[in-house]
């Protein structure tokens, strides 16, 4: 398959669940539950991070699915604050925000 026909493809996915059925990929239906958008992210940001595309005889559909296995699996063994996909969990200097209670009552 040309990786033209597999992206027009792609477009039609819209779950972490379906982008894993598409490809074949087992996996744990709570662990998608807790962090299919941080599987999705990680997903595009090793794509991102490999612009070689496929390596060998891989394939664009072995290219993709080794990277959504790869992204899958980094939350298998590991959990969204740990892996810190998302701005939020990485800014390292945000402090608690303290609003005093009398400017809430104004």
């Amino acid at each position: 398959m040309r990786n033209d026909e597999l992206e027009a493809e792609l477009e039609d996915l819209s779950s972490a669940e379906d982008f894993l059925d598409f490809f074949g990929i087992a996996y744990d239906s709570q662990v998608v539950f807790v962090n299919r958008l941080h599987i999705l992210q990680r997903f595009h940001d090793y794509l991102e991070a490999d612009k070689d595309g496929p390596t060998g005889d891989e394939g664009w559909m072995g290219y993709y699915s080794r990277h959504l296995t790869t992204a899958y699996q980094d939350f298998v063994a590991s959990d969204a604050r740990t892996e810190k996909v998302f701005k939020v969990f990485n800014d390292q200097n945000s402090k608690p925000a303290f609003v005093p209670l009398d400017t809430l009552l104004k």
